[in-house]
């Protein structure tokens, strides 16, 4: 890959969302970073400045120093401190002292006894939606099986009634800024969706309050903190935080597998002829695909990440795509290859903040990979693929296809 030498680091600023809706989808930009200044002190004149580490190295010392630094002044770039401050030590992915008894409440909603149950949900839905749509000439990926799977899923986990489903999606994908790159959301559109988001779970967990079930929502209204319940703010900030996770991510993972074996068909073909190399290629797709951007963490005092002086008050932040491609730590890193092992990818996370729902998400990848390879002979690209306009999500808006199935294997 050629890296652009004409880049100006003293205008680049990575929280630009627009940097991701590129051809190369900002891989250019951050591979240079890697290759010339992989500690960058990135200004910005609209927002606060931060240190962004493009190194694998760096990016694992700031996930395992607890000491020095904190999630709960924001864990994104692309987040305001206001709304971090508001969630801070009350949703899970911004807490820090009490992280790991909430994360202990939430645990039994998510286990792998509970993800198991829907396995036969998830087949019917990624297996309909083939079926469904293969007779097409073309057809959007993402909207019809990555967005549906997910969606299916998350919303049997929080008890949401089917009928409810694309009113979901259609609020998250609002909320989260992931429409058409060609549709830039406006942040009062932003604000509303949020506000509906939390006006149904609301509503539902009043419900729930009434009449407890076995859905996530029934776990957090049982679980305690030293002995005291989770308050409604509490548990709607976590179902938040779930509905991110468990929709927007897995969504532009699924996508993003698609495009990486449309556009590497050896390594298709590879993965149909030995389907026991699914679990390694999950986690080449997670490696990959690296749906979140940045993680982001705030110096608590005086510190360093290597040479790197940081000090208290300056943001860190860890871009995922591009550690998740260092050499020093991925043999041919650019290489999409269905066979990699090992791979210590960083797209959940490490250390005590590693995704809650790491699990889930392997499995609904693997459940996907699994029905296109024992279902479809050839996948093709029918037109160009539409970048996501975001500074929190690394993924696709629009992956238009044609599926051909394979009518022997069924």
């Amino acid at each position: 890959m050629t890296v652009d030498t004409a880049i100006d680091l003293n205008e680049l600023d990575l929280a630009d969302p627009d940097i991701y809706t590129a051809p190369d989808s900002g891989l250019g930009v951050l591979h240079h970073l890697q290759e010339h200044q992989p500690m960058f002190w990135n200004k910005r004149s609209g927002g606060p400045s931060f240190w962004a580490f493009t190194k694998y190295a760096d990016g694992v010392a700031v996930y395992l120093d607890k000491t020095n630094f904190t999630s709960e002044r924001g864990m994104q770039v692309g987040q305001t401190e206001s709304a971090a401050r508001a969630a801070a030590g009350k949703m899970l992915i911004v807490t820090d002292g009490r992280h790991s008894q909430l994360r202990d409440v939430m645990n039994p909603a998510l286990t792998p006894r509970v993800v198991r149950r829907l396995e036969s949900a998830m087949r019917e839905t990624v297996g309909g939606m083939l079926e469904e749509n293969a007779a097409k000439d073309s057809f959007d990926f993402v909207d019809t099986v990555a967005g549906r799977l997910p969606l299916s899923v998350i919303c049997e986990l929080l008890g949401v009634p089917r009928a409810d489903w694309d009113l979901m999606i259609q609020w998250t994908r609002t909320a989260f800024g992931s429409a058409t790159s060609d549709d830039i959301i406006s942040d009062a559109e932003k604000a509303e969706a949020n506000a509906n988001i939390f006006a149904y779970y609301a509503d539902l967990l009043a419900e729930r309050r009434r009449d407890l079930g076995d859905d996530v929502i029934s776990v957090l209204i049982r679980g305690k903190i030293d002995g005291t319940p989770l308050t409604d703010e509490e548990i709607l900030l976590n179902i938040n935080g779930l509905i991110t996770g468990g929709n927007e991510t897995t969504r532009h993972a699924s996508a993003g597998a698609v495009i990486a074996l449309v556009e590497n068909p050896d390594e298709w073909t590879r993965l149909r002829r030995d389907p026991s190399l699914i679990p390694t290629a999950v986690e080449e797709v997670l490696r990959w695909t690296a749906p979140s951007l940045n993680v982001m963490r705030t110096a608590i005092r005086d510190t360093k990440i290597g040479d790197q002086a940081i000090r208290a008050g300056e943001r860190v932040s860890v871009w995922h795509p591009v550690v998740n491609r260092d050499e020093d730590a991925f043999p041919d890193a650019r290489r999409f290859d269905v066979g990699r092992t090992p791979n210590r990818h960083l797209t959940f996370g490490l250390g005590k903040h590693l995704c809650i729902g790491a699990a889930l998400a392997r499995f609904e990848l693997r459940v996907l990979l699994e029905e296109l390879t024992a279902r479809v002979s050839r996948m093709e690209l029918t037109g160009p693929v539409k970048r996501l306009r975001s500074n929190l999500m690394w993924g696709v808006d629009r992956v238009p296809v044609h599926l051909e199935l394979d009518h022997a294997g069924h």
